[in-house]
């Protein structure tokens, strides 16, 4: 229960400041353009709470079903305006400037995107660096000839320091490229090429990990199951477990490595355990019976013992990117334009069948993936607030009647045939906008339902 809190507290924190932010967009540059706003809603519906503020006695309000939100400006099609308020009307401002109140939101959510990419570029950021493991067999990255180790240089002739930014290059080039080159250099310094065949991974739409299906995988390295820490009162110490036992079976089962080690311990929750270990050239027989302990609404087992290390340090499998304010200001509007170009052409490859439907995801995802990056930490989160502000942009930039987009597009037609379209034009069009937006909702739910159905 309290995981699922935290994984909704998560979402509803991105929601809302994405909300907020695009109707702000709208709310900021009508009051500077003359319009009066009636209303700032965050949510639709009743309002569960509501404050007028300011000269001209705006509602702020929040309301009770907070999927989105919306601006309400003073407008003769929507009720009286007094005489004294035409020239303060939206359906009385030049097209131009209707269009700029409209354009306003997704900028804003654009912006925010690039504030909060320079925020952390600039802070500089700890990410995975891009080390690969041993390629899945009879995979594309094992026909490449990928070796378990080597570090990524460069995809396609682009640099890439981080594990993400080889992961992004890579999808990128994907799209419209089947055979992808890298250079990677090994743990013995040699450079080698290799020439990836990333075809695969557009198979089935683009259905489920591009990288799994390439047989791409991160470093990591083979801990040895030997005994590092014994903490004092544990079942391992009670048991006669000490620092330096090298674990070869758990329940005649034999031990690899300390991940197999760990995952016995786990899963084993009070029941006894007979480990078979080496402490210098003897071999012992010990019976451990894990602890029980509660993580996350469920029962684990401890026996208070660590790995000794492993030779590697953390900077060996880690990296700081970090930038200066102008640079990490470039790398900002680069990554904010990319996406979104990214984001624009999956959509038409979608439209064209060869991106799958199913790729579409919905709020129950959405929170997935909220709750999971702030678990990781403040930087991953952000990231991800910054990713999905620029596809909630995106998608409203669409030419949908009903979206932004569907209102440039009146304002565009309005321009060309030199006066305003029909209401029955527009009232057909906000019909067929409404139906367009429920497909896609219905689509993103049962995708939802789906992929918690299958896991």
């Amino acid at each position: 229960m309290s995981n699922f809190i935290y994984y909704l507290a998560a979402f509803a924190l991105i929601l809302g400041i994405l909300i907020v932010v695009h109707e702000y967009g709208h709310y900021i540059v009508a009051r500077r353009v003359g319009v009066k706003v009636l209303r700032f809603s965050v949510g639709f519906g009743r309002a569960v709470w509501s404050k007028r503020i300011g000269r001209d006695g705006t509602e702020w309000a929040i309301a009770l079903f907070p999927l989105g939100g919306y601006v309400k400006m003073l407008d003769e099609r929507e009720g009286d305006v007094a005489p004294e308020e035409l020239h303060r009307s939206f359906n009385r401002q030049s097209v131009w400037r209707r269009m700029a109140i409209v354009v306003a939101g997704p900028l804003a959510n654009l912006l925010l995107a690039v504030v909060v990419y320079w925020g952390l570029f600039w802070h500089g950021t700890e990410e995975l660096k891009p080390i690969l493991g041993t390629p899945a067999i009879a995979s594309p990255a094992a026909a490449a000839g990928f070796e378990n180790g080597e570090r990524v240089l460069k995809v396609g002739g682009e640099l890439v320091q981080t594990w993400q930014e080889m992961r992004w290059v890579l999808l990128r080039r994907a799209v419209d490229q089947d055979l992808i080159e890298f250079e990677v250099i090994n743990q013995g310094n040699e450079i080698a090429v290799r020439q990836l065949n990333v075809s695969v991974a557009r198979e089935d739409g683009w259905e489920g990990d591009a990288l799994e299906k390439l047989g791409i995988g991160f470093f990591r390295p083979r801990i040895s199951p030997v005994v590092g820490k014994i903490s004092p009162d544990s079942a391992a110490a009670a048991a006669g477990l000490y620092p330096g036992d090298e674990i070869l079976l758990i329940n005649k089962k034999p031990v690899g490595t300390w991940s197999d080690v760990v995952r016995s311990v786990r899963s084993s929750p009070g029941k006894a355990l007979d480990f078979e270990v080496q402490r210098k050239l003897e071999r012992y027989l010990i019976v451990i019976t894990p602890a029980v302990i509660e993580e996350n609404g469920r029962q684990i087992g401890r026996i208070g013992a660590t790995v000794r290390d492993s030779g590697y340090s953390r900077s060996d499998l880690m990296i700081t990117v970090r930038y200066g304010p102008l640079s990490a200001f470039g790398k900002a509007l680069d990554e904010t334009w990319e996406k979104s170009v990214f984001s624009l052409v999956m959509i038409g490859k979608m439209i064209t069948g060869e991106v799958s439907w199913r790729n579409i995801s919905g709020p129950v995802t959405i929170a997935d993936y909220a709750g999971q990056s702030a678990k990781l930490g403040i930087g991953y989160y952000l990231k991800f607030l910054a990713l999905v502000s620029i596809s909630l942009a995106v998608l409203n930039l669409l030419p949908i009647p009903i979206l932004d987009g569907g209102h440039l597009l009146y304002y565009v037609l309005e321009i060309i045939k030199r006066g305003p379209l029909s209401e029955r034009s527009m009232e057909i069009g906000q019909q067929i906008g409404l139906a367009l937006m429920l497909m896609l909702m219905a689509f993103a739910f049962y995708n939802d339902i789906n992929r918690l159905i299958s896991g």
